[in-house]
């Protein structure tokens, strides 16, 4: 099957006005990327060749976040929503090709995976014409049979059309199936609309090739990989799936999950063995993590590497473009960003670190900050190897702290410092004695002052 090509026409019209949005239904996210984008790297993995997206509502916007996740993908408008065949053939272009399979996919199935697809795909290596893919879900109610006779599927009926007993079939229609290319114009420009929607049904072809001696069959797949989201509620059931999916796999690769329910992944996520994550933890696109890290509860990370034997959190933030390198240390309420943290540099309290570079073994005090923005423009500060900054102290960028460099506690520094100095940029402290009590006595007076006028 490797050396069959392979069309995904990927239906993404639908405007999806139960999801009460603006945005078009399948550029709704799950783990972070768009429902649709989940289909289109199911397909990639089942080895299709050429992709078509088949759109509708927001055109220039789901073009556009096409750009991003199938930037190869062609794009087929489907002007009028006149059924599944009818959105299908918006592709006749791509389709009159030549692949030796199409897949028909649906945009709002996100949970679908690349075996599922495989195994249809598979039907057709072995002569079929038509491979439908079912499931059996909890009650059939609602759903379209698959009526079988004989090993070869002859028809998918829709409940209100179906039988008695077809109605106790548990096996029921995905929606998706594989058509081989060579048939599949042909059956398509086949499909009727006599219909009471007058509408042109894609899985009328089922029937048609039947009655032209074509081989139908059915493969099955998880009732999960069938769902179809509709709404936000099922949008949400979705990506509990997925994150349940996603914990396991991590679990199973060495991952220790403290809570498992309470970690939160992104579509991209890598994660080495031996990493620990404490409970809520949140990882957003663009996370790389290596193995013997350690996540303390409640951080929140996105955009951010993190090497070997690094500890992070508690209550941690590491922004887009955080580089943690080996057993680098950032703790609990700090922020990182746009910024590299380089082997043993520790930022243990309360330190926003951003637009920087932490030098090795670098100390930065709690309540540190790098003042990187003046309202238009971001500086960068470069802390060097071995540095010691105090806490309380303000780094104004552009500034470069030179290695084995010492900021003195409270500090505000506003030029660069020389390896092996000491900075002090606070004003001198003076001492008054007795003045402490004066003024106590003098506020005193004043409030009772205050309180007997109200009287």
């Amino acid at each position: 099957m490797s050396q069959r090509s392979c069309l995904s026409v990927i239906l993404a019209a639908g405007e999806g006005t139960r999801m009460k949005s603006a945005m078009p239904k399948v550029l709704h996210a799950i783990a972070g990327l768009p429902m649709v984008a989940h289909v289109v790297k199911a397909a990639e993995a089942a080895g299709a060749t050429g992709l078509a997206l088949v759109i509708g509502h927001g055109t220039e916007e789901m073009r556009k976040a096409a750009q991003k996740f199938a930037p190869k993908a062609q794009t087929f408008v489907q002007e009028k929503r006149l059924g599944t065949a009818h959105a299908v053939l918006a592709a006749r272009q791509a389709i009159s090709k030549g692949y030796d399979d199409v897949l028909v996919m649906f945009g709002d199935t996100p949970l679908i995976d690349a075996q599922a697809l495989a195994s249809a795909r598979q039907k057709l290596a072995e002569g079929a014409a038509v491979a439908v893919i079912g499931f059996r879900p909890p009650s059939p109610v609602g759903y379209g049979r698959l009526i079988e006779k004989d090993g070869r599927l002859v028809a998918i009926r829709e409940e209100k059309d179906c039988s008695e007993d077809e109605k106790k079939i548990g096996f029921c229609n995905a929606g998706m199936m594989a058509v081989a290319g060579k048939h599949a114009l042909q059956l398509l420009d086949k499909v009727g609309n006599k219909n009471a929607k007058g509408e042109f049904y894609l899985t009328d072809i089922v029937e048609i090739a039947d009655a032209e001696g074509l081989d139908v069959v059915a493969t099955e797949a998880s009732f999960e990989n069938a769902l179809g989201i509709n709404n936000r509620a099922e949008l949400a059931e979705a990506e509990a799936i997925w994150q349940t999916r996603r914990r396991r796999e991590a679990m199973l690769a060495g991952v220790t999950l403290i809570a498992p329910e309470t970690v939160y992944f992104s579509h991209d996520t890598e994660i080495g063995a031996d990493t620990v994550v404490e409970p809520n933890v949140w990882f957003g696109p663009g996370v790389r993590i290596a193995a013997g890290a350690k996540i303390h509860a409640f951080s929140h990370i996105e955009g951010a590497t993190i090497a070997s034997n690094c500890d992070v959190g508690p209550f941690a933030r590491l922004r887009p473009g955080a580089d943690l390198k080996q057993k680098a240390k950032v703790g609990n309420f700090c922020e990182v960003k746009q910024a590299t943290i380089e082997e043993g540099a520790k930022v243990n309290h309360l330190t926003y670190i951003g637009d920087a570079r932490v030098g090795a073994g670098a100390n930065i005090g709690a309540g540190t900050i790098t003042c990187n923005y003046d309202g238009y423009s971001k500086f960068f500060t470069d802390i060097g190897e071995g540095v010691f900054v105090g806490s309380n102290s303000s780094l104004v960028a552009p500034v470069t702290i030179g290695k084995g460099g010492y900021i003195a506690s409270g500090s505000v520094i506003t030029e660069s410092v020389p390896d092996d100095a000491l900075a002090f940029g606070r004003a001198r402290q003076k001492t008054i004695p007795g003045k402490g009590k004066e003024l106590r006595e003098r506020f005193a007076s004043a409030a009772a002052a205050r309180k007997k006028a109200a009287e």
